[in-house]
């Protein structure tokens, strides 16, 4: 109820009550003894009482729940689930899929022999002059791009052949 409402029933009651007091020794009920007066009066009083309380009771109640804040409500939280990155891992790469070993093997057997030879001349390479990429020619071509300054040409297969086009001419 609201406490205007309340205010109100809380005076009706209070002023019926004040009637009924009043009007119990004007009442019809002289014939009644002293006992049965007191009874009558406790049962109205009693029942006063009782509706004075109720009405207390429910303006507390309307109080506190009007001035607390509500109580917390706990509500589960939704999972959330992280597909973790993906960790980059290059993969083995053998020294015949490089560009510089693509890049080797699209000139002739005479032209591979002769980066050979002058990559031995100069103390790059300690191998066989049999024109086939191997380890030794590939550190070798490595170890001399470095020397030269060349070796970011190394990266891709149309660069490298500027660093074996040096060797063969």
């Amino acid at each position: 109820m609201l406490p205007v409402a309340m205010t109100a029933k809380r005076n009706l009651v209070a002023a019926l009550t004040a009637a009924a007091i009043a009007a119990v020794p004007a009442a019809p009920a002289l014939a009644l003894n002293d006992k049965e007066k007191g009874f009558v009066a406790g049962v109205a009083t009693a029942v006063i009482v009782d509706e004075l309380l109720k009405i207390n009771r429910k303006a507390r109640l309307y109080d506190r729940g009007h001035s607390a804040a509500p109580a917390p409500v706990y509500v589960q939280p939704a999972p959330v689930y992280v597909q973790p990155a993906p960790v980059y891992v290059q993969p083995a790469t053998s020294i015949h899929s490089t560009p510089a070993a693509l890049a080797f093997n699209r000139y002739s057997l005479a032209e591979r022999k002769a980066i050979q030879r002058n990559l031995r001349a100069w103390g790059y390479y300690t191998g066989g002059i049999d024109g086939a990429f191997g380890p030794r020619t590939y550190n070798a071509i490595l170890a001399y791009a470095r020397d030269e300054g060349l070796s970011n040409r190394l990266s891709a297969t149309n660069t490298a052949f500027a660093v074996y086009d040096s060797l063969i001419f």
